[in-house]
């Protein structure tokens, strides 16, 4: 009989730490990593290009910039869900975005996935904190959800089969769109069946991504239906290339044959089975398949380069062996975002099991061959027509079943806006018991039309909404400063940038508190052009909250305006990061001597960070102190935040010498 039960998952773990206070006005910061040359954009089949300019990100809001987690790790106890029948056990982390822990197939003995032995956060989402290893799901805009490391709903269900299915589901914020996730094993079943459902509740089309990211060892050969990819690197090129020996002879089905980090689509012809399976030398792996409206199949190596291999290392502990990951989506590239008609949604069924194929015919030099193999063989263990059948079945009878026994709750948003909107969602109640602190304040101005100032006044640090309904909802209150704050957020995020520091500044007028406001201006400057007004913001930022702190009765944390006169903490989490945007915007226009100003008046717990020691370096540099700059390097240092792509430590080191970057600083991910 299949069981789904509570458990607890001990890993040596870094503490996430508190977000970034600070309101995520700018797109993620590694936005660029996935870009396109617009040369290139313009030599795409006109779908594509389409897909690729829908709707892009123009902020992380209303979500949170998730930076607050180090690199020390100390043994943890993780919450997680276990779905176990006689033939496969699965480990789901439901307070991590319901991240698949482990597939771990009982008859073999073998761990089908590859199972990160840490949880060790690194700055890949969109909104910062994810960590690698299992099968995610990335709903939300291209690149890791900005859900990686937020808990969700989870609850029990009866599956198809009457048996218990485990159901996860969310509101996600950055395209405001309900999402579930149920996950089944049918008595004596070697597959997990995962059914995914995206609604749009609302009167307007919205653009959707989504693509199931699964983590297997590298040391495999991948296999896909296809004769041809997409291939994408950090050059920001897309070109279609074959499949599986590229133009120069290398086999790059074998993530160990490629140096560079690269991602490769597979462009599956209509019509045919969507799959796609990582192989060991003796055949033996696994298959992920599904219905056919989850089109994509990608896979992405880090590969056998310098950078490739200290990413690797970075996101687990030395000695471990790497990983590549194969992955489905709904469109053809990650780099395209499909649109969802108003009140529509988008479904479709996953499997995931073990595969046995020849290995000599599937590891052979026939591509033909090979794929035909892996698919007799997905054909015998899990025929096509079994696929459609159970999505169906889930669709029908299943999908929206309301939950039994709740196993983890998640945020209280979906119920803010079941109670603004009053969506009907069957199947995913987010009902008023979730709704939280962050919420309260929004659940008042819905109730009475003003929104709460802070008590004595404290900053304005409660979570943003910028979805049209509020942002109505702002123009019409009362037009106090903490109003007038939120209200240009809202604007902000709309493109109204002119509306938006229009309000900030009418905001400053009658503040008690200014730095907020002030930060927001700064953004606008820099984003607007403007570098050298923005460091004056920044700068007047930092200097106005170091006055505020100092004497202040109460003290301000993330999405909160709590505690009493000895919160230091709070205090320490804004001055770091008002002091990291300040110093940045400095040494961007030159001004070395007040940047040097600032640094001394840094809590000591920010200098210390490697993220400030990075800056010391810059800044002794920008002082023209080139060997003190080299000795940062060489006494050591690790920014834990370091995003995707990044290559300014690589940038840093050429301006004092000519010697090679050292291993611990080379994350560069393209040719040099």
């Amino acid at each position: 009989m299949t069981t789904v039960r509570r458990a607890v998952l001990t890993l040596p773990a870094a503490p996430l730490g508190p977000d970034n206070p600070l309101p995520a006005l700018r797109a993620p910061a590694g936005a660029g990593a996935h870009a396109v040359d617009p040369r290139t954009l313009a030599e795409l089949p006109r779908d594509m290009a389409r897909g690729i300019g829908r709707d892009p990100l123009r902020s992380l809001l209303p979500a949170p910039v998730r930076d607050g987690y180090g690199r020390e790790r100390t043994p943890a106890d993780l919450d997680t869900i276990v779905i176990e029948n006689d033939r496969l056990r699965v480990t789901v982390l439901p307070g991590l975005g319901g991240r698949v822990h482990s597939l771990h197939h009982k008859p073999t003995g073998r761990e089908l996935l590859y199972r990160n032995p840490v949880f060790q956060p690194a700055a890949f989402a969109l909104n910062g904190a994810w960590f690698s290893g299992g099968v995610e799901w990335n709903i939300g805009a291209t690149g890791h959800t900005a859900l990686s490391c937020s808990p969700l709903h989870a609850a029990t269900v009866r599956a198809p089969d009457g048996g218990p299915m485990l159901r996860l589901w969310e509101w996600e914020r950055l395209r405001d769109l309900p999402f579930q996730v149920d996950l089944w094993l049918p008595e004596d079943s070697d597959f997990l069946y995962v059914g995914v459902r995206i609604r749009n509740p609302h009167e307007r089309t919205a653009p959707v991504y989504w693509w199931s990211n699964i983590a297997v060892p590298e040391d495999r050969r991948v296999l896909a239906p296809a004769d041809a990819a997409w291939h994408h690197g950090y050059e920001r090129g897309l070109s279609r290339v074959p499949v599986p020996v590229t133009e120069d002879g290398t086999d790059r089905t074998y993530p160990l044959n490629s140096t560079h980090a690269a991602d490769w689509f597979y462009d599956l012809p209509e019509g045919r089975r969507r799959w796609i399976a990582a192989l060991d030398a003796d055949g033996t792996g696994l298959v992920q398949t599904s219905t056919d409206p989850l089109r994509g199949r990608k896979l992405f190596v880090w590969g056998t380069g310098r950078g490739g291999r200290r990413w690797q290392e970075w996101l687990t502990e030395p000695g471990t062996p790497g990983y590549a990951e194969i992955q489905a989506g709904l469109a053809r590239t990650q780099l395209e975002h499909l649109e969802l008609a108003a009140g529509a949604e988008f479904s479709w069924l996953e499997a995931y099991g073990p595969i046995a194929a020849d290995p000599a015919t599937a590891l052979g030099e026939d591509w033909s061959a090979a794929r035909a193999d892996v698919e007799r063989s997905l054909s015998g263990a899990l025929p096509r027509a079994a696929v459609d059948a159970a999505y169906t079945a889930w669709r029908e009878e299943a999908a929206d079943l309301a939950p039994e026994e709740v196993l983890a709750a998640g945020s209280g948003w979906g119920a803010l806006e079941v109670l603004r909107g009053g969506h009907e969602l069957p199947g995913t109640p987010f009902p008023e018991s979730t709704l939280g602190p962050d919420q309260e304040p929004w659940r008042e101005l819905l109730r009475t039309g003003v929104l709460p100032a802070p008590e004595n006044g404290a900053a304005p640090l409660i979570a943003p909404l910028v979805a049209s309904p509020w942002r109505d909802m702002l123009e019409t209150a009362p037009a106090d400063p903490a109003t007038e704050y939120q209200l240009g957020i809202a604007q902000w995020h709309a493109g109204d940038r002119a509306q938006a520091v229009r309000s900030w500044e009418r905001g400053l007028k009658g503040a008690g508190t200014r730095w907020p406001l002030l930060y927001c201006l700064a953004v606008a400057d820099r984003e607007d052009g403007h570098p050298e007004r923005a460091a004056d913001h920044f700068t007047e930022a930092f200097t106005d909250h170091e006055a505020t702190a100092a004497g202040a009765e109460t003290a301000t944390g993330p999405g909160t305006t709590t505690a009493g006169p000895d919160d230091d903490e709070g205090r320490a989490l804004v001055a770091t990061a008002l002091g990291r945007e300040a110093l940045d915007a400095l040494l961007a226009v030159d001004r070395p001597d007040r940047a040097r100003a600032l640094w001394h008046r840094l809590p000591d717990s920010a200098r210390r960070r490697g993220a400030f020691r990075l800056i010391e370096a810059r800044l002794l540099l920008a002082e023209r102190r080139p060997d003190e700059a080299r000795a940062v390097f060489d006494a050591g240092f690790e920014v834990a935040d370091l995003r995707e792509g990044a290559e300014v430590l690589g940038e840093l080191w050429q301006r004092f010498t000519d010697e090679l970057l050292p291993d611990a600083y080379e994350f560069r991910m393209r040719p040099s």
